[in-house]
């Protein structure tokens, strides 16, 4: 077996990668990921996916009430963008010049 545990999905998404959402309520939707969470292969897209959350007052929060909060997407909901087409494309890697980058397999557009 491999070092990927029995549940863990390889991640080829970075913070950063603008993605587009491929399936649930926010299909469609386009944005940044904010955060990857690679052990339980979700990732969170800045202004997609939001929830609302009751909150009480706290220390930190002075004041409570219901507060727009982001949740995660599984890693398979998303997809990135094509810089080149702005669709949903998968992510390759080749060598350039000794070095491993990534690039949009739909144009063949190198990956920052």
């Amino acid at each position: 077996m491999t070092d990927l545990t029995k549940h863990e999905v390889k991640c080829r998404l970075k913070k950063g990668d603008e993605v587009v959402v491929l399936s649930g309520r926010c299909a469609g939707q386009k944005g940044k990921i904010d955060r990857i969470d690679r052990k339980h292969d979700k990732v969170f897209v800045a202004g997609v996916n939001l929830v609302k959350r009751h909150t009480k007052p706290s220390v930190s929060d002075q004041e409570g009430g219901i507060v727009d909060k982001a949740s995660p997407l599984h890693v398979s909901k998303v997809a990135l963008v094509d810089p080149k087409t702005k669709k949903a494309t998968r992510i390759g890697y080749k060598i350039e010049d000794g070095k491993k980058v990534r690039f949009a397999k739909a144009s063949g557009t190198i990956l920052a």
